[in-house]
């Protein structure tokens, strides 16, 4: 176990060190950041002594590795764009980004898997039908598609939500948070169901697909000729057999809910990471955007890892593999 544990430590961070490096490199052909913090009338000289003290006159392989050094001390770099450290300019957005993902994510679960439970016992079902039917619209229209059509609806036609904005925010000291506000929970909404649309529909398909699945198997029919109640049958039996091949692509899926929340918070004008991301592009703000970029690897690389340990659990076999 510690050993299996130890080499998913080490392999995570091989692969941060090349989403970090890979970040880094692409950076450097967005654009020159130097012409984006200077005028027209700026001269030669005066751009090229902004480029050296900036350290952009360096090797690529320098500017690297001084990257990963401050970044393990905990030093993000400074933005290009209003001059404030990187670690502060994130530690204001990471709430509202997180926030936004932990609702999408409740919404995404507590409701794809009951309804792929429903749709997976009872698959012919009209229910079941009209929930496939909403699937395949969640499925097939994109996200921002999803939030013009709330805001439409919910904003403009009928005025029960704001359109945009994260409202009124408290602030604890460590965390600011709308969650404790009437205008906060109204802004959260149609955000949250526009990102986690998609993930509620696409787990509640992987659920009935694998509920169908194990309960066609021979050892569902034994347990039912052994005389187990359904509920044995579908929910110790059914889902937890199901749970090892959908437990692989949910987390994946809630780690895409912050690394893909870019198009929502621009649709919605939400004050999180991705908005962040989205104008640090425009100003070839490369300190923003590498950490921006690292923090989602890091996310991506902690749910893998929870996910391996989530086997473990769920399926007591792959212990002895490890």
């Amino acid at each position: 176990m510690i050993h299996f544990l130890l080499k998913r430590v080490g392999h995570s961070i091989f692969v941060l060190l090349a989403v970090a490096f890979l970040s880094f490199l692409i950076f450097q052909f967005v654009g020159d950041p130097v012409a984006s913090m200077v005028g027209q009338d700026t001269t030669t000289v005066e751009r090229e002594r902004l480029r050296s003290e900036l350290g952009l006159d360096r090797p690529i392989l320098i500017q690297f590795a001084d990257f990963v050094a401050r970044t393990v001390s905990g030093d993000l770099g400074v933005s290009y764009r209003d001059g404030h450290r990187v670690s502060e300019l994130i530690a204001q957005r990471l709430p509202a980004t997180l926030e936004l993902a932990a609702v999408a994510a409740m919404f995404a679960l507590g409701i794809g898997i009951p309804m792929g439970i429903y749709c997976g016992i009872h698959p012919d079902s009209s229910l079941s039908r009209a929930f496939q039917a909403i699937s395949l619209l969640g499925v097939s229209l994109p996200p921002f598609v999803i939030g013009i059509m709330l805001i439409f609806l919910f904003g403009v036609t009928w005025r029960l939500l704001p359109t945009f904005g994260r409202g009124e925010v408290v602030d604890l000291g460590f965390w600011q948070t709308g969650l404790l506000t009437s205008s906060g929970l109204k802004s959260l909404i149609m955000p949250a169901l526009t990102l986690g649309l998609f993930q509620m529909t696409l787990i509640m398909r992987l659920v009935r697909a694998g509920m169908i699945e194990v309960l066609g198997t021979d050892f569902i029919k034994f347990a039912r000729a052994r005389g187990l109640g359904n509920l044995q049958i579908y929910f110790r039996h059914g889902l937890k057999n199901t749970l090892v091949p959908v437990i692989t692509v949910v987390g994946l899926q809630l780690g895409s809910l912050i690394a893909f929340s870019i198009i929502v918070e621009t649709v919605f004008q939400w004050p999180g990471l991705g908005l962040l991301f989205i104008r640090s592009v425009q100003f070839s703000d490369i300190p923003v955007m590498s950490a921006y970029l690292l923090f989602v690897g890091v996310v991506f690389v902690t749910i893998n890892l929870v996910v391996d340990m989530l086997y473990l659990a769920v399926d007591p076999r792959l212990r002895t593999m490890s």
